[in-house]
């Protein structure tokens, strides 16, 4: 075989090479999925509409569904403090939370205390946005009956966010994330700011 046929082969083999096989795609390379992290006052009109959910049966406070976001949980000790990265949303959040359920401006001083001792070495954790919180949402029951992965510490059954519904005076309240659920999946519903709700702060990893 002569060095040109020699030479043909070669660059057929590394063409059918390059278009027969997919390319690799590491994980860190992976497109994320962006939650909204900024507060906002919403109706229960637009809680119904946001992203990333499924609908099982609404009700006059917002409804009982379940996120639809495939995570990629992995949880990490920092400082002795656990956390749980998800890295298809780029969100750090605390394993855990507060021991006991609060009203909301509990809850709020609540996280500043954990900025001050720099939790994990962070001072940047806040109260989730409806979107973050109802990503962690499982369409199943998951360990201690609760519609949440066993990463995280079931002792946090409901959690605050820092959205807010200002659409009626009547309805003046703050928006919730419950675990326990109902009807195939947990709750977005709000409540009276001096209902109490557990904490699960969380931080943006961007």
């Amino acid at each position: 075989m002569t060095n040109m046929r020699k030479y043909l082969l070669l660059h057929i083999l590394i063409v059918s090479f390059v278009f027969l096989c997919p390319p690799i795609m590491l994980a860190g390379d992976e497109p994320q999925i962006t939650l909204n992290s900024s507060y906002r006052d919403l109706s229960v009109y637009h809680i119904r509409s946001i992203p990333n959910v499924t609908i099982h049966k609404r009700h006059d406070y917002g409804f009982f569904g379940f996120s639809t976001i495939t995570h990629s949980y992995e949880d990490e000790s920092i400082n002795e403090d656990n956390v749980v990265i998800d890295h298809a949303t780029g969100l750090m959040w605390c394993q855990s939370g507060s021991e006991k359920d609060m009203v909301w401006n509990e809850a709020r001083q609540w996280v500043k205390d954990l900025n001050s001792r720099g939790y994990a070495g962070y001072s940047d954790w806040r109260l989730p946005t409806v979107e973050e919180a109802a990503s962690l949402l499982e369409s199943n029951k998951k360990g201690d009956a609760l519609y949440i992965d066993t990463v995280f510490d079931v002792t946090q059954s409901s959690i605050w966010t820092g959205d807010e519904n200002d659409s009626a005076s009547y309805l003046d309240g703050v928006w919730s994330i419950r675990f326990i659920g109902g009807y195939g999946g947990g709750s977005v519903c709000w409540c009276y700011e001096n209902a109490r709700n557990h904490v699960r702060p969380v931080r943006s990893m961007k």
